[in-house]
């Protein structure tokens, strides 16, 4: 080879490698050293009630700031739809049969480790503000004011490093008093720190902050295509469910009447929700609340009375599904107030530039679609989750993914971009790659889901899925044997169960291997569920065997 073409060759070579080293120095950013971390997190916020996904229902300016200024995920959504699992699985980055709390029932694992120690053990300071579900201790929080169990909207007690306390005031407020006070009174500056900002809200019973009870019991909502709907084109398991909001949400405690004059018009709360349960709550306001209380739901019980005799049960429906959402949106009136609240403070002490804030919901939740309140199911509405993440300098401001992401992957997500390690038993992945804009990185193209909790509240079966970006296979057990397949694409609504149209046989066949194959890989079985159900029947039976987690 001559002379000029051998320099011309390592010309080349050189310029080639030049070009492709600066390809991979762009597509992988270095990641900010040891970022703050703000992880939000509400309870049964539907996605549907964030105007960064559909402002048909309410606007949420201040949630969707986060949308605006990070990205916006349209696929996010959960391993098992309840709370205190959801929220064990965000924690431990683990399917529920791993870390033990398959339903509410059932205590977490104590030896499983929690990405807050690891932080923690990795010198982040920790706090934990708000509602966790489970446990008292919670850990690797250096501190902590959670609210036991469900915890209360008035007046809330909260479980401390300290011990018990009683807060006065409306519990969203609280936690974000508390959280802004942590910040600007505990927080050490030369430690980089992660705060959990937890709320109760908008969980059921729906219990508006009171500056907000006139405003939203005068506003009408868009009633859901599928208000009314009959179930026709599913299982079993649609139409045995107890979630209808005309059959199903008591009187007291969802639609707001009080007990007595529950018993004028002869109406009773199956669910048991009687004078004693509505002076819990209600009867835990102090004179002042329970003047606008008395103020705003008196008129509304009096204009009910007057038309009850009256109304249909379109009628009625429709009355009970604008009851429902004058409330759980009034409750999320004030989460969004909140939030905005937080952010402006970590703006004003100069934090928004170095931290991650995550939104996100410990499931989805229904709001009149189908006919239904609650969650629970694989259907969409319960098993997506709103999940929204800004990150300065990281994340590109105002993006859309649509990838199948979920809160098994928040652990290693917040791991990495900490740099610190997760452990090998993790099950999720990180999101790093899609929060850089690095799609073709991610290997998911498919996710697992079970639910666990049957027979109990709402009387959902027990059934595990998996679903794609096109089709959801789910398989209902237990008492029954039966199998649905829905196009994602096609039928939105998720109206039309296709497991037994022919032009799916190809599809059905693909998804049932992998699911197959995804159950084995996650460590999930028959055998497996057998003993979780020989587990439930006998703590059920014998209640006192049932010890709730403590650490």
């Amino acid at each position: 080879m001559k002379l000029q073409q051998i320099v011309f060759v390592l010309f080349c070579t050189v310029l080639f490698s030049c070009q492709t080293a600066k390809k991979d120095n762009t597509s992988k950013k270095e990641l900010p050293k040891r970022p703050n971390i703000i992880f939000m997190v509400s309870d049964d916020h539907a996605y549907q009630a964030i105007s960064a996904y559909s402002n048909h229902l309410v606007e949420t300016p201040n949630i969707d700031r986060i949308a605006n200024n990070g990205m916006k995920f349209t696929n996010a959504c959960v391993t098992n739809s309840i709370c205190g699992p959801s929220r064990a699985t965000m924690l431990t980055g683990k399917h529920c049969h791993i870390h033990g709390k398959t339903d509410n029932l059932f205590p977490f694992d104590e030896t499983q480790t929690t990405f807050p120690q690891l932080l923690q053990k990795a010198g982040y300071q920790t706090a934990m503000f708000g509602k966790l579900h489970f446990g008292n201790n919670p850990k690797g929080i250096d501190e902590f004011k959670i609210l036991p169990d469900q915890g209360s909207y008035y007046n809330p007690d909260f479980n401390t490093n300290e011990g018990r306390i009683t807060v006065e005031g409306y519990v969203t407020d609280i936690i974000t008093d508390m959280s802004i006070d942590w910040l600007d009174n505990r927080r050490k500056e030369d430690e980089p720190f992660v705060m959990f900002y937890m709320h109760k809200a908008p969980h059921r019973e729906w219990l508006p902050a009171p500056r907000h009870f006139k405003e939203y019991t005068k506003k009408t909502f868009v009633e859901p295509a599928t208000l009314f709907d009959n179930y026709e084109g599913r299982g079993t398991a649609a139409k045995t469910a107890e979630m209808n909001l005309l059959k199903h949400m008591n009187w007291a405690g969802d639609s707001k009447l009080y007990p007595e004059m529950m018993a004028e018009l002869g109406l009773k709360d199956e669910s048991g929700w009687d004078l004693e349960a509505f002076d819990r709550e209600v009867g835990r306001m102090n004179a002042q609340q329970r003047a606008v209380w008395d103020s705003t739901y008196i008129p509304l019980m009096e204009d009910f009375k007057a038309k009850y005799p009256n109304m249909n049960d379109t009628e009625l429906m429709k009355w009970r599904y604008q009851r429902y959402m004058q409330d759980y949106l009034g409750c999320i009136a004030s989460v969004d107030e909140n939030v905005g609240r937080l952010l402006d403070h970590l703006e004003e002490l100069d934090l928004d530039e170095n931290t991650i804030i995550v939104y996100t919901s410990d499931q989805g939740f229904y709001l009149g679609e189908h006919g239904w309140f609650d969650k629970r199911f694989a259907y969409d509405e319960s098993f997506k989750t709103p999940l929204l993440v800004s990150w300065p300098g990281v994340v590109e401001p105002g993006t859309t993914n649509t990838e199948m992401v979920q809160n098994l992957d928040f652990a290693q997500t917040l791991l990495e971009a900490a740099g610190i390690e997760a452990p090998e038993d993790m099950q999720g992945e990180s999101l790093i790659p899609l929060l850089q804009g690095n799609d073709e990185e991610w290997t998911r193209d498919a996710v697992y889901y079970h639910y666990y909790e049957y027979p109990s509240i709402h009387m959902v079966k027990r059934h595990y899925a998996i679903i794609t970006q096109e089709y959801k296979l789910i398989h209902f057990y237990y008492d029954v044997d039966e199998w649905e397949l829905y196009d994602r694409k096609n039928d939105v609504q998720e109206m039309t169960n296709v497991i037994n149209d022919p032009a799916y046989a190809d599809v059905l066949v693909k998804l049932k291997k992998e699911l197959a194959e995804m159950r084995e890989k996650y460590g999930d079985s028959s055998q497996l569920d057998q003993e979780l159900i020989d587990k439930y029947i006998h703590e059920k039976e014998n209640p006192d065997v049932i010890k709730v987690s403590l650490h």
